[in-house]
């Protein structure tokens, strides 16, 4: 019992991290605009965009997470921007691009302007210009399923805390504009992170950040949510989820109205991104096959402890039916080799003789005849379930001979009394006891 106890456990506990990384993944999120109109394969606006995407990251060089790249020549020309989170290093940043450039032709496979969103990292392209213009529409909020206990006084604490990390972002250079921090709030360690794309001036990064932060939510505060912006986005949580980097506070002058901050104590590095396409596949097939080893499992301790109780009750009954075994010698000298002196009664499965055992106790012994048609098995599981029988009108089967080709039933003796005198409180002649044991064994007969 206690290793079923264990096993389900086990099995919450595995599921409960297995569906919790499920749920919380919701990305990437690809936002694919027909508004701005369509290409057809091999045309030149996919040809154009095929070259982008895949030369997007081959400037070695660039290693701030800021790319942006343009192909083709109007109305065919493709305008593409990728932004990876300011603390993350070259390879994760280079990976989570890879990923992105191969969702996104698959998400918009036709649109001539679409962004894809990550954790990590996001991309766009249009066949518009998109450098150096602020843009807060398409937006994507991505938010926790838990809420803080006091909404008002969390959302004040979360909003001190992106209002102060929006200037020192928008403070950076043409680089990188990120910052992150962290600040108290009640039981709660808030975790905030605020990003521009860096071909922003620092009062366009400040004024897309003022657009967006107020779409934090007043009531029913969760205490987790990311939000997409094409040019800006800002992020907190009340668990670490960046990783310390001296970026985090540019020496630039702010824009008007921007606090200044100091760089933020050091917290441990996320795990990388920018594989959510994988991750899911990998759920998809873990989640099913975990929970099929785990039943089968189950179903083999279930197996194997049936099997072991049913062994020890077969070693239980064994001993059982040894116990009630008599010898064959002890019997003819209880009966007098079966003396005719001896004989109480002729019966339809054999004679009856009186006993007496070498402890004075006397009993009546049954001498089944040799025709019953039983194996030793048979009779044997038939002698354990008569034994177990107690009833006050029952003769008690007291035990067996089981010997060469001898068959014997040892019962209680009851003198000057049977069955029907127990039953109806009538006297009988004394046949009747052979016919009481005759009851008795057809009992047994009746019973298998």
């Amino acid at each position: 019992m206690d290793s079923l106890k264990l096993l389900f456990s086990c099995t919450y506990i595995l599921l409960h991290v297995l569906l919790g990384v499920a749920v919380s993944e919701y990305l990437p999120h690809s936002i694919c605009e027909n508004s701005r109109g369509n290409y057809t394969s091999g045309s030149t606006y996919r040809r154009n965009l095929d070259s982008v995407l895949s030369s997007l990251t081959a400037d070695t060089k660039i290693d701030y997470g800021f790319y942006k790249l343009s192909a083709g020549q109007a109305p065919d020309r493709v305008n593409a921007i990728a932004l990876c989170r300011g603390d993350l290093s070259v390879d994760d940043c280079r990976g989570c691009i890879a990923n992105a450039t191969q969702q996104i032709l698959e998400d918009c496979s036709n649109q001539k302007e679409a962004n894809i969103y990550y954790r990590s990292c996001i991309l766009r392209y249009s066949n518009r210009s998109i450098f150096h213009v602020v843009e807060t529409s398409p937006s994507y909020p991505l938010s926790s399923e838990n809420y803080s206990n006091n909404a008002k006084e969390f959302i004040q604490d979360v909003r001190t805390l992106l209002f102060r990390l929006r200037g020192t972002a928008a403070a950076g250079n043409s680089l990188k504009k990120f910052a992150t921090g962290n600040e108290t709030s009640g039981f709660y360690t808030i975790f905030g992170l605020v990003q521009c794309t860096p071909d922003l001036s620092a009062q366009q990064c400040f004024d897309c950040l003022v657009k967006v932060i107020p779409e934090i939510p007043q009531g029913g505060t969760k205490i987790g949510v990311h939000f997409f912006a094409p040019s800006c986005n800002y992020r907190y949580e009340v668990e670490p989820f960046f990783a310390s980097t001296p970026d985090s506070s540019p020496s630039s002058s702010p824009p008007p109205s921007a606090s200044t901050q100091s760089p933020p104590a050091a917290i441990t590095p996320p795990p990388p991104e920018g594989k959510s396409s994988k991750t899911r596949t990998i759920i998809i097939i873990v989640i099913p096959s975990v929970s099929a080893v785990i039943f089968i499992f189950y179903i083999c301790i279930i197996l194997r402890q049936r099997r072991l109780r049913k062994k020890l009750k077969t070693s239980d009954e064994i001993e059982s039916v040894e116990s009630l075994q008599f010898d064959f010698s002890t019997l003819r000298v209880a009966t007098n080799n079966f003396s005719e002196e001896n004989k109480l009664g002729q019966g339809g499965f054999g004679a009856v003789y009186k006993g007496t055992l070498s402890n004075g106790q006397d009993v009546a012994v049954k001498r089944v005849s040799k025709d019953s048609g039983q194996g030793d098995l048979e009779f044997k599981n038939e002698v354990l379930l008569v034994a177990k029988l107690q009833h006050r009108n029952l003769v008690r089967l007291l035990g067996f001979c089981l010997e060469r080709n001898e068959r014997l039933l040892i019962y209680e003796f009851l003198p000057n009394a049977s069955l029907d005198h127990f039953l109806f409180g009538q006297p009988t002649n004394p046949h009747n006891k052979s016919n009481l044991l005759d009851i008795g064994f057809l009992l047994t007969k009746s019973i298998d």
